[in-house]
Formats: C-alpha cells, structure tokens, sequence
C-alpha cells in the first residue's frame, strides 16, 4: 500500500521528536511558500501560518486533514484557513498517539465494492423457495431451521491485509419470524483450510456497519450468511469497503446516509474557499464503489458537494422511494445552508447517469446552472433500447426499470419516464440555464437532449447545447473536455472566478 504522506510546519522536526510508523512519511518544513505540485494526506502546522503562507497551505491541503497545535492562534487568514479546511484541534499529549495509531486511516486511495452477485451461492442444506430478481436480490422463502446454519455464501473470497480494517454492510431484509447473523472466516495465506481467525456479527450488530480489524497476518475471507426460522428473507447485496474507522467514507470526512430499507447515499462535502458557488457534482454509473470526480471538482477551487450510491450493479440513478429521495434534497439544502448560499449561487453537475440525478434533483433546487455531458432524462426509454437498439449494452437499466416500477413491460416504461417528466414540466426554469454536451446517435437515451429542449417551456431559461457524433459510450473525453470548458466559462462570466487550468 501507498505511503502516508504528512507535511508539518514549524519549528521543531517531528521526526526527531516522535515515533513514527513504518508506512507515513513526515515532511518538515519551517515555512510555506510554495506548493511544488506536492499532495499530502495529513497536514499538522505547529505555529501560526504567515499572510504569505495562507495561500500555499490552502492548496496543500485537503478538507478534513488539517490539524493545529495550541501553538497556532486562530485569527484572520489562519481562522480563515481552518474553516475552509475543516480542521480540528490536536493537544500535544495526544500527537505521539495519533502518529502511532490515527494515521493509517487517512490513506491515500479508498476502494469499495460490492461482493460479485453472481457468486452469491444458496446453501443446499435449503429446501424452500429460491426467486432471482435480476442482478438485483434473491428471495428465499420457507423453513431456515430451528438453530442457526449457512443458508448462503459467496465465493471468491478477497484479501484483507494486515494492518488493515473493512466495512461490512449487509442490505437485505426479513420476516419478523426470522433470525440471521453474518459469519465470516479468515485463511491463512495460501491456505484453504487452515484458520486465521473468526467473526461473527449478531443481526442487531448489523443493524449498522460492521467492521473487520485484522491485527494479524494476511489472509483471504470466506463470508456466509446464517439464518433460523421461518418467512421470508431477501439477500440484495453486501458491500466491502477500505474502512477509516470512523474519519469518514470513502474519503476522510466522507458522510454516509442509510435509509429504513438499508438503501445508502454518499455526500462529500469540500467548504473550498466559501465562496460561490456550490458545485454539485452527481457520481456516474461506476461498479467501484465510492465518490467520482473529486480532483476536477477540487481545482475548481469553489465550495464543492460530491453525490454517489452504491445501489444496484453500478447505481439506480438516483431513485427511489419517498425516504431515500428526501435524503437527497435534505443533504444538498444542509450544505447550502452551512455556506449560506441560494439556489442563484448553486451549480448542479453529472455525467451520463450523474445527469439525472442533477436534473431530478435540480428540479427542487432550480440552480443558476445545470452543466450535463450525455443527458439521460427518459430511464424507461433507455431501458426499453436494451431489447431491440442495445442488446446487452447497458442491462442494468432492466434491473433500474424492475426495481422502481415493479416490472418490464411497456406500462412500466411509461410510468418511469413519466416519473421525470411530470416533476421537470412543474418546475420554474425561468431563472436558470442548461448547458449540454450529448451525443448525437446515442444509444442510450436517443431523445434526450431534444426532449430537454420540448419540455422546457419556462419564460427566461436557457439551454446551450453541443452535438457529437457517436454512441453513449463514444467520445467520451470530448464530452468531458466540453464539460470543463462550459464550466469554467460559467464560473468566469456568472462568477467572476479565474479560468480552470
């Protein structure tokens, strides 16, 4: 694994005075002038910055890394610093500690995933009713037994390394009549049949995110799910995540919200410089789980929120049930409001299935701006092209269509596509514009950009639109670069704010 790169200002070299692991590497400095392109994972200042040393510290580091000594008095451009960077007090007799302990959370490249679907195998010891929804779930239905055995397992089993903690969250739900518990066995490497160590996770303990410490040697996991009882019990998905132990998801101050059906939202939430305007970036389709875009939205130097799930294959394009849906607004509307900011100083942004969630939801916000590469506005529609335009190409929108609507037919595709449509024809738009890179013969969502441009019937919106040639999936560092320059064409003419680089 990576190092753990640390930049320390101050008097005192804190390699001479501390104990530091064998994976972080500490960079003394006495003073801050310039960046050199350097990216650090954790930055400790041991007196207070100068005026001049405001300004390079800013670019160094990260939200939720920054930590002060009582050395460092907090007024004008070091306050300033602090806010923007989220940092946190650190007293002296806790360093040594944090170096020691705290510091191989804050590693440098997250990584989450879901187990493969296709490798959830039912225990043949079960004798009920077995139902497949898609790539989805399975439904068992019967009699589990009276005490608890495996009823399922995945194979393939990966890796933890020593040293290193994962997240487990088990999505799934149950009969009230059923009992269940999660067991998981750790080999030891290059064995298949001699025991490292054993977990075993009650189902109150699973009620929240479980973790997996392993303070011994490397070895691979064999997870299973055991149940007793009888009813009904739905296996959806279990996920596997590098943990932070509690210094955020994903990316440290990464915030995770989990409805009552167990469905989870992602926010990132970066202050920048507090000025407007907020950035909101929607994740796209993506199987590696975590937040998408995070150095492009970072060198825009604006106030930035990160959205991202991790339901379904890749994502469900952002929709659900009341619950989950009201998630959404509620986290972007607490991040407007901790800057102080209106809709008129928000930008939504996405590309491909990020687009809809910019859309959807920027129906309840109205943005100043609205900046999409490859629209994707009628999911029904891009659904329905799998059978006939797109065989094979994109098949989790079947599993999108399924699990919103209840079903596949032509009744369902009209009811998702109208989902949209009827919450995108209700909103006032005369005080926004949209600004949109498509893809001409797109083989996804093949009206997407015209449909915008009929629906929108708001007195002052605008729409600016540029056409390439190509498929969903063609062109796609075009659309990107058009991205980039549309926003830094807004963030310049709306905002006054220099041209990204």
């Amino acid at each position: 694994m990576e190092k753990i790169q640390i930049l320390q200002l101050g008097g005192q070299d804190w390699n001479e005075l501390y104990t530091l692991p064998e994976n972080v590497v500490l960079h003394h400095i006495e003073a801050c002038e310039k960046t050199a392109g350097q990216s650090y994972d954790l930055v400790f200042l041991d007196r207070t910055p100068l005026d001049g040393e405001i300004m390079p510290l800013y670019r160094l580091t990260k939200a939720y890394t920054l930590f002060v000594t009582q050395q460092v008095i907090l007024e004008r451009g070091a306050a300033w610093l602090y806010k923007s960077r989220k940092g946190r007090r650190i007293e002296e007799s806790d360093i040594q500690n944090f170096l020691l302990h705290e510091t191989a959370n804050y590693f440098p490249i997250p990584y989450g995933e879901k187990f493969g679907f296709s490798n959830l195998a039912i225990s043949q010891n079960f004798s009920g009713s077995i139902r497949w929804n898609g790539n989805h779930s399975v439904c068992l239905q019967g009699d589990f037994g009276r005490e608890l055995g495996q009823i399922a397992y995945w194979r393939n089993n990966i890796p933890v390394f020593s040293g290193q903690c994962i997240d487990l969250w088990l999505e799934y739900s149950k009969s009230p009549e059923l009992s269940i518990s999660l067991s998981v066995t750790q080999f030891v490497k290059g064995s298949v049949s001699e025991v490292q160590q054993t977990w075993e996770f009650t189902e109150k303990e699973l009620d929240q995110v479980v973790q997996l410490d392993n303070r011994m040697e490397e070895g691979p996991i064999f997870v299973s799910l055991r149940a007793c009882g009888q009813g009904e019990l739905q296996i959806t998905a279990l996920h596997d995540r590098y943990s932070r132990r509690g210094h955020g998801y994903f990316l440290p101050g990464g915030e995770r919200y989990v409805s009552s059906e167990r469905e989870e939202l992602f926010c990132y939430f970066d202050p920048g410089d507090m000025k407007p305007p907020l950035n909101i970036y929607f994740s796209g389709y993506k199987t590696r789980e975590g937040f998408e875009g995070y150095n492009m939205m970072r060198n825009m130097g604006c106030p930035f929120l990160l959205v991202a799930e991790a339901r379904l294959e890749g994502g469900s394009f952002y929709m659900g049930w009341g619950e989950y849906e009201q998630m959404i607004g509620d986290a972007v509307r607490k991040y407007m409001a901790e800057l102080d900011f209106g809709p008129e100083q928000v930008i939504f942004s996405g590309l491909s299935m990020g687009t809809f969630g910019a859309l959807y939801y920027g129906c309840d916000i109205r943005p100043h701006a609205m900046i999409l590469g490859k629209p994707l506005a009628s999911i029904g529609n891009v659904a329905a092209n799998e059978k006939w335009f797109r065989p094979g190409g994109f098949p989790t929108s079947l599993d999108v269509l399924q699990y919103v609507c209840g079903d596949t037919d032509a009744e369902a595709v009209e009811r998702l596509n109208e989902k949209f449509w009827s919450k995108f024809d209700a909103a006032d738009w005369s005080r926004s514009k949209m600004i949109v890179s498509y893809m001409i013969e797109d083989d996804y969502d093949e009206a997407g950009y015209t449909a915008l441009l009929s629906h929108l019937k708001s007195n002052g919106a605008q729409l600016y639109g540029k056409g390439m040639h190509g498929r969903h999936n063609d062109s796609t560092s075009a659309i990107v670069s058009w991205f980039l320059n549309q926003y830094s064409r807004v963030l310049a003419e709306d905002f006054g704010r220099r041209e990204i680089k």
